[in-house]
This record gives C-alpha cells, sequence and structure tokens, in this order.
C-alpha cells in the first residue's frame, strides 16, 4: 500500500468502489490489517489490478502435512 501512496486502510475503499467492491471502512482495516481466512476473487482481482501484481503477490501460501503419525 505505501509503495503506491496508501497509508490508511480506509484509502482502499475508493479503488476498490471503483471497480464495484464497496465495503466498510471497518472492512478496509480488517483486510489491511488481519490476513482473511476467506477472501472473494471479485476482491482478489480488484486488489490485484489497484496494485498491478498478482495474486501471488498477495497470498502467502504454504504446505503442512497435517496427516497425524502412525503409532
Amino acid at each position: 500500500m505505501s509503495a503506491h501512496g496508501m497509508v490508511a486502510a480506509t484509502e482502499l475503499q475508493p479503488p476498490l468502489a471503483a471497480r464495484g467492491i464497496r465495503i466498510s471502512a471497518v472492512a478496509a482495516w480488517r483486510l489491511v490489517t488481519h490476513p482473511p481466512t476467506r477472501l472473494s476473487l471479485p476482491v482478489l482481482a480488484a486488489l490485484c489490478d489497484i496494485f498491478d501484481c498478482t495474486a501471488a503477490d498477495l497470498i502467502q501460501t504454504s504446505a503442512v502435512d497435517s496427516r497425524r503419525p502412525r503409532t
């Protein structure tokens, strides 16, 4: 965000609204301060457009083996 001149989470609202995504100030704050557990594809696509990046730039992934060891 800072690389694009945005310092407050609420500054995301106008660019998102321009792309048809309307979120509250609280929702914008949560999006910026807490990693979302769910994110709609339209919001992800809008964020990628706003920041001129790919989804891989915005989402950290890691594979974890969740199988339990046999005893």
